[in-house]
């Protein structure tokens, strides 16, 4: 039957990297008090709320997706306490044991969209790294993982923020575009508390040489099963 997702036509839509970001996710047994941090329209949520039983929470700034996060758990009957607010000012009453997050990730340039809501979903001026990283340390349970993606070339400040934080990355998992292209996106599943080794996982490689999508790429996509649904809300 597989999950059906409202976006705009107009506004910021969901990607490939939210998929593979829930196929990553799932590894990890997701359980107790969940929070998707910038949910958008809600899709890593609602996949991960169809696998598991736990308590899930979401915050989402923009009022435009927020609605739409709103309708699509509606339609695929998860559960999800939302909240319409910056991650500054939100707040849960609970801390968690999974936080997971999509987040705004590139670096300002001088052809940012003028598209606002794209705009506010892509650039980390937005959401700057280092109050994503610390809030989420703040909000985590001792033990609970903190599973995000981000760009790949900014690793070395990912490193310095969750250091900083006590946050340690227990798993990275790069994405490239292909084989012999350098990585795009890293995954990462850092700790809190947490003494263990860093594992670098075998990367993601989305294209094989031919431009077709590889066997992993193909079974993130056929795990997650997602239609998009494009209409507008007043």
């Amino acid at each position: 039957m597989g999950t059906y997702i409202y976006q705009s036509a107009k506004g910021y839509c969901y990607n490939s990297d939210s998929i593979f970001l829930y196929t990553f996710a799932k590894e990890f047994k997701i359980s107790g008090n969940v929070l998707d941090i910038g949910c958008g329209a809600g899709v890593l949520t609602t996949l991960l709320a169809k696998d598991f039983k736990a308590r899930f929470f979401a915050v989402e700034k923009q009022e435009t997706m927020y609605r739409y996060a709103k309708k699509n758990y509606e339609i695929n009957q998860v559960e999800v306490d939302l909240q319409n607010c910056t991650l500054q000012e939100y707040k849960s009453g609970v801390n968690f044991d999974f936080i997971i997050s999509n987040p705004p990730f590139y670096k300002a340039d001088g052809n940012q969209s003028p598209n606002i809501s794209k705009n506010i979903a892509r650039y980390q001026q937005h959401l700057p790294l280092d109050i994503l990283i610390n809030k989420s340390a703040k909000m985590l349970k001792n033990r609970g993982y903190f599973i995000f993606c981000y760009d790949a070339w900014q690793i070395d400040d990912i490193m310095a923020e969750l250091k900083s934080a006590t946050l340690q990355p227990e798993f990275i998992k790069f994405v490239h575009p292909k084989a012999k292209k350098e990585a795009k996106i890293v995954m990462i599943a850092a700790r809190k508390g947490s003494k263990a080794k860093c594992k670098v996982l075998p990367p993601l490689i989305v294209f094989d040489s031919s431009g077709n999508y590889t066997k992993e790429a193909q079974n993130a996509f056929k795990m997650a099963n997602t239609h998009s649904i494009k209409a507008e809300f007043d």
